[in-house]
C-alpha cells in the first residue's frame, strides 16, 4: 500500500437506476447489473441503501485530471451495464416522480440496521449524493482545516443542485435531496473541534452507548472520513454533467491547499458562529445559485456570481500548484448553463408549453437527465 501524500483526491457518486420503457425508479436490481459492474470495476462499484441505486468511487487520484478519466469510465460503465438489462442509469440527487413509499431496501446488514433504527426517516432517502475526498495526512491538520473549510459548504451546494423534484411536485427547493437527508441524526454542519483526540474522545461516547456503530455514522456536510486519512466533502447533489462534477471537486480541492498555504503563513480563515453559515446554506439548498448567499466579513447579501470570482481568485495559486486551473475556471461555465436543477424545470416548463401533460412532462425529464448524465464520456 502506498503512502497518502497530502491533496491527492477521491470522488464517490451515486446514481438512480430507471427502467427504459416506464422512466420510473426499478424497485428490484437485477443480479446480473451488480455482477457484471463488479466483473469489470471491482470494489470501484458497490451497492446502496436502495436496490435502485447504486455506488462509484475512483481510486486515489495524484490530480483532477486522473479523476476526471476514472469517473468518466466508471459512469460510462455502469450505464452500459445497465443498459444491457434495459435500465438507464441517472446523474440525479432525486428522481422527478418516483414515490419512496414504493422502493425496496438492498439486503445488507448495514443497511438493515439502519432501517431498524431511523424507522420512517431512513425509508424516505430515495436521494443520492457526490462525496469528495481530499487527502490531509495529519489529523489534527484534518480537523482544523475542516473546521474553516465548513464556511464554503454552502457555495458548493450552490454549484451542484439537482434535486427540484420529488414525488412527481416542484419543491420550490433547488436542493430538496439536503431536506430529506436533514432528518438523518449527525447530519448538518459539523462541529468545531480543537483537536484530533477531542473530536474522537466524542465519537467515543457515542460509540460508547451503541447510539453508532463507528464514525461512518457521523454524515455531516464535511467530515473526516472513518476509512481514509482525508476530509470528506459530503454537502453537494449529485451533478449530471461529468464537467461539473470534476469543477466542483477542483474547487473544493483548490480550497483546502488555500486554507493549508494560509496556515503555513500563519494565518487561518475566521470562524463564524454556525447560525450565520447555516443560514447560507439554507439559502444555497433553496435558491442554488439564484438567490445569493452572505458575505458574512461584509455583512452583505451579495450575488452569487460575485462570490465566484472572489473564490476563484482566492485559489487561483493554489489551483497553480495542483495543476486544476482549467477545472476550477470551469465553475464559471455552471453559472453560464445552470445546474441540473435549472435544466430540469426547463425540460418540464418545455414540454408542458409543447402540449404534454403533467406525468408526460416529467418523463421529459427523465430522459433529459439519461442523456445528460452520459454527455462527454
Amino acid at each position: 500500500m502506498s503512502t497518502p501524500r497530502n491533496f491527492t483526491l477521491g470522488i464517490e457518486e451515486e446514481y438512480l437506476l430507471v427502467d427504459r420503457e416506464s422512466r420510473d425508479l426499478i424497485r428490484e436490481a437485477p443480479k446480473t447489473v451488480l455482477a457484471q459492474c463488479e466483473s469489470l470495476l471491482g470494489s470501484s462499484v458497490t451497492t446502496e441503501f436502495l436496490q435502485s441505486q447504486i455506488e462509484v468511487g475512483t481510486r486515489v487520484c495524484s490530480s483532477i485530471g486522473e479523476a476526471r478519466d476514472h469517473l468518466g469510465y466508471l459512469r460510462r460503465t455502469v450505464a452500459d451495464c445497465a443498459a444491457d438489462e434495459g435500465l438507464a442509469l441517472t446523474a440525479v440527487s432525486t428522481h422527478p416522480f418516483a414515490q419512496w413509499v414504493e422502493q425496496k431496501q438492498t439486503e445488507k446488514d448495514r443497511y438493515q440496521g439502519l432501517a431498524r433504527d431511523m424507522q420512517g426517516v431512513s425509508r424516505r432517502m430515495v436521494i443520492c449524493g457526490m462525496h469528495v475526498h481530499v487527502c490531509v495526512v495529519d489529523p489534527d491538520l484534518r480537523l482544523d482545516l475542516m473546521n474553516q473549510a465548513a464556511y464554503f459548504v454552502p457555495h458548493l451546494l450552490a454549484l451542484s443542485t439537482s434535486s427540484p423534484f420529488w414525488t412527481g411536485l416542484d419543491t420550490g427547493l433547488a436542493s430538496y435531496r439536503v431536506a430529506v437527508f436533514d432528518n438523518m441524526p449527525r447530519t448538518g454542519l459539523p462541529n468545531a473541534f480543537a483537536s484530533w483526540s477531542e473530536y474522537q474522545r466524542h465519537v467515543d461516547v457515542l460509540v460508547n452507548v451503541g447510539a453508532m456503530a463507528d464514525s461512518s455514522m457521523i454524515w455531516w456536510d464535511i467530515r473526516p472520513s472513518a476509512r481514509f486519512p482525508t476530509m470528506e466533502m459530503r454537502i453537494c447533489d449529485v451533478c449530471t454533467r461529468i464537467d461539473d462534477a470534476i469543477a466542483i471537486a477542483a474547487l473544493f480541492q483548490a480550497l483546502i491547499h488555500m486554507l493549508y498555504r494560509l496556515r503555513r503563513n500563519n494565518q487561518r480563515w475566521r470562524d463564524y458562529a454556525e447560525m450565520l453559515v447555516a443560514e447560507n446554506r439554507w439559502r444555497a439548498q433553496r435558491y442554488g445559485l439564484d438567490g445569493g448567499l452572505i458575505d458574512l466579513g461584509r455583512g452583505e447579501l451579495l450575488p452569487y456570481p460575485g462570490l465566484l470570482e472572489e473564490m476563484i481568485e482566492l485559489v487561483m495559486p493554489d489551483a497553480e500548484e495542483l495543476g486544476s486551473t482549467d477545472e476550477v475556471l470551469s465553475t464559471r461555465d455552471i453559472l453560464e448553463r445552470g445546474t441540473s436543477a435549472h435544466r430540469q424545470r426547463q425540460v418540464y416548463a418545455r414540454a408542458v408549453a409543447d402540449g404534454a401533460g403533467h406525468d408526460e412532462a416529467l418523463r421529459a425529464v427523465v430522459d433529459a437527465l439519461i442523456e445528460e448524465s452520459v454527455a462527454g464520456l
